[in-house]
């Protein structure tokens, strides 16, 4: 019965052989290592140990840059555990795999095609023959933009709290930037995000910047950073570029027009500051997390729009969530298309090739599934507890935690174990992908290519 080491090797090798199997196994291993700091007393402002459930569900919020909480960040957690979220945050925003790869670069060691196909799978590019020169333009943007936040944060901070302000500042500017939405800011108010700034343009608009920045994706930022130099962006960089802003413009127009006189959210603020918020809402909702305004006030109506961001979310290769950008743009454009008699997703003089069309396809299929699922287990055990919230508002954190976006009405705080265990799976899914989840199970090797005879089939 015994296995030999030879054996336990192979099946090793063939469980690693996967680019998705390597990127799931490395952020179970990220959530893994963390839930067990954030357990040692010294991670605990009070000196006891956190339980293992409040522990798992903190660290896999944080590494998959979610922000769903179940404790407080500053009142649950002294100095050392809130280091230990900002550097699950860090870890988790650009991935073990990218860090990986950088360091090697740093160390100027060799990198075999196989480490630098799953470091390339990581930050979603096609191009294996840039990765090093994309590994070192990750890291250059993400501290330049997270060093540049803070400083401006710190205008803010630094006066109004001494020196603990530089902490909040860098704490902040690691969370907008990796899309988290986590905030030491407890001792203000518990739970309180950052609706005590509703007011604050230095501190709502970096924060805002940031998210964007963090959500464009990688791939985005390599070509911006090398414009000067090429002269030319790809048509994936402008759709993203051109979509996003979009989205920020209508979210801000119909966040605004819908909450505008309510007076539990917006309906009390000055009109410059509506406009304000209303911009941090359209920004916020589709993959950070901070609010300003308590989300479960919001009209049904909003909160409707919310879910639509939240499940779009940022772009590829992104620190954000949800299906992405591109993919929604994608099955937009065949739809037109398709309703246009043409057989192809034609895009202004571009034509989309149909495995993109096949693989946005499934991804939207997939995570429908997911947040179905998701969404029935969340409604169904947390009111065997006694719990009282609507099938929208389980809907609502359903999406949340599966877009990465963190933003709450409630029902985490409220959650019973089963409900939390359920979260937990669906913000660890929604930050790998249910497509790379999918793969990481399939055990077997891809089958060679066969010719299989057409199955004609009528739809619609």
């Amino acid at each position: 019965m015994s296995i030999s080491i030879a054996s336990l090797k192979k099946r090793f090798h063939n469980y690693l052989s996967n680019p998705a199997r390597v990127i799931v196994t490395s952020f179970a291993l990220l959530i893994l290592a963390g839930a067990l700091l954030l357990m040692l007393p010294i991670s605990s402002r009070s000196g006891i140990s956190l339980p293992l459930l409040d522990a798992l569900f903190t660290a896999t919020s944080a590494s998959c840059v979610t922000g769903l909480v179940v404790r407080d960040t500053f009142t649950a957690f002294s100095l050392f555990g809130q280091v230990v979220l900002l550097l699950l945050i860090q870890l988790g925003g650009l991935g073990l795999v990218t860090f990986a790869t950088f360091f090697n670069l740093a160390l100027r060691k060799r990198i075999g095609l196989k480490n630098l196909y799953v470091a390339q799978e990581s930050v979603g590019s096609d191009r294996m023959s840039e990765m090093a020169r994309l590994t070192r333009t990750i890291f250059l943007v993400t501290f330049a933009f997270e060093g540049a936040g803070a400083l401006l944060l710190m205008l803010t901070f630094v006066p109004k709290y001494g020196s603990y302000g530089v902490f909040i500042s860098i704490f902040l500017a690691v969370s907008s930037y990796c899309n988290a939405g986590f905030d030491p800011l407890g001792f203000e108010k518990p739970f309180t995000s950052l609706s005590n700034y509703t007011d604050q343009p230095m501190v709502l608009i970096p924060v805002m910047l940031l998210i964007i920045c963090g959500g464009l994706g990688f791939i985005v930022w390599q070509e911006l950073f090398y414009f000067r130099k090429n002269r030319k962006l790809s048509f994936h960089t402008r759709i993203v570029l051109i979509f996003s802003g979009a989205l920020v413009l209508l979210g801000a127009l119909l966040f605004g027009l819908l909450e505008w006189s309510n007076p539990d959210t917006l309906g009390g603020m000055p009109g410059w500051e509506k406009i304000l918020n209303s911009f941090f809402l359209s920004v916020s909702s589709r993959t950070a997390g901070f609010n300003t305004v308590p989300i479960e006030e919001l009209t049904g109506t909003t909160k409707l729009l919310h879910l639509f961001w939240m499940f779009i979310g940022a772009a590829p290769g992104s620190t954000g969530g949800g299906v992405k950008v591109t993919t929604v743009f994608v099955l937009l454009m065949t739809v037109v298309s398709v309703m246009s008699g043409k057989e192809d997703t034609i895009v202004g003089k571009h034509r989309v090739e149909k495995s993109a069309v096949y693989k946005a396809m499934a991804v939207v299929s997939a995570a429908f599934l997911v947040v179905a699922v998701s969404t029935a287990c969340i409604f169904f055990t947390s009111h065997q507890g006694g719990a009282t919230f609507s099938e929208i508002d389980a809907l609502f954190e359903s999406v949340s935690a599966f877009g990465t976006v963190g933003i709450s009405v409630g029902v985490t705080g409220i959650a019973n174990t089963a409900t939390r265990m359920f979260l937990i799976l669906t913000m660890f899914i929604g930050r790998v992908g249910p497509g790379a989840m999918a793969l990481s199970l399939a055990m077997r090797p891809e089958r060679k290519k066969t010719v299989l005879p057409e199955a004609r089939i009528m739809v619609g």
